[in-house]
């Protein structure tokens, strides 16, 4: 069943929710966090949005904490430091694996997949001025801010340029003081790896002149070979820049939860906000792809019970039992 409507479960919501005031409450949180990344970036922006949409709807404290990203995410709900998250599928796969930066040889087993959020497209950024208009001209040596350490645009983007010949002096720092440093010359480029539209860029459009460089079809081709990425174009609409779409890349973002919360909330958390479409793309335009059909874009964590449940009760899903938490 594929939903692309969601009027029946927009009403679906409200009894629900009536029904999540009335249930049992007794092991539930007394509040909760959601990690999210730096100021300025998409992951706090959506992540603030959800954050306090599910704190109202179930009527408990509840908002966004900012953190590192998505690396620095899997260890605190991992640890249960934080009851959800936001990640991406390769740092998701490598904290899994134990590789995560943050605590190697530690398998992050204990964070779960809750929902499918959106896809990351990695995309370059340079002020008009610098002249820089393709990934080739981006001069030898070239200040290259890549996010906050850890985060996914700083595990993959490096790898990536280095893959394309790129040779550079490696920043990071949180997307808003990035975007400030590009303005004011510090930095000759920003490699983004964010839900789209970044708000940092967004705000260096409406400030001064920016180049938007997109990947060539040979460029876009060595980097899906190399990385588990796949292609993405950055629709025209997305910024006021853009007067095409953009060649690019892409990864899948998961929201993820403690695996030990309790089904009962995981499942009315994720039915606050996979429920009713509309509500969260008001929060960000990105949540245009946190929709139930995209379920299957998970193929790395377990499922949280509660997260599970509600997508076969609502969307279908074929989830096996060995990709559930406990089963």
């Amino acid at each position: 069943m594929r939903y692309t409507k969601f009027t029946a479960l927009a009403a679906a919501a409200l009894v629900t929710a009536s029904m999540a005031q009335a249930q049992d409450r007794s092991d539930w949180p007394a509040s909760f966090t959601v990690g999210t990344a730096s100021q300025g970036g998409t992951f706090f922006a959506y992540g603030a949005g959800w954050a306090n949409l599910v704190a109202e709807e179930l009527g408990m404290s509840g908002g966004a904490e900012v953190t590192g990203g998505p690396m620095q995410n899997m260890a605190l709900v991992h640890t249960g430091d934080a009851a959800f998250g936001m990640t991406t599928m390769g740092p998701a796969a490598e904290s899994l694996a134990g590789t995560n930066p943050i605590a190697p040889g530690l398998a992050m087993d204990k964070a779960c997949a809750m929902f499918p959020m959106y896809q990351t497209p990695f995309s370059v950024t340079a002020l008009s001025s610098s002249g820089i208009t393709s990934i080739s001209e981006i001069p030898d040596g070239a200040r290259i801010g890549f996010g906050p350490a850890g985060s996914t645009s700083d595990t993959y983007f490096p790898r990536m340029l280095e893959t394309l010949g790129v040779n550079f002096e490696r920043r990071n720092g949180g997307w808003s003081d990035l975007g400030g440093q590009l303005q004011d010359g510090l930095l000759d480029v920003i490699a983004f790896a964010a839900g789209v539209p970044v708000p940092a860029v967004s705000q260096l459009e409406v400030q001064t002149d920016v180049n938007i460089i997109e990947f060539t079809e040979e460029e876009q081709a060595a980097i899906i070979a190399e990385y588990p990425v796949s292609a993405f174009e950055i629709a025209a609409d997305t910024y006021t820049t853009l007067e095409a779409p953009a060649r690019s890349v892409s990864m899948w973002n998961f929201a993820v939860a403690n695996c030990d919360l309790p089904e009962s909330f995981v499942y009315e958390a994720t039915n606050v906000v996979m429920s009713d479409n509309e509500r969260m793309v008001n929060i960000h335009r990105a949540a245009r792809s946190t929709l139930p059909e995209h379920w299957d874009k998970n193929n790395v964590l377990k499922w949280h019970p509660g997260a599970a449940r509600w997508f076969q009760e609502n969307a279908g899903a074929d989830i096996p039992a060995d990709m559930i938490y406990g089963g």
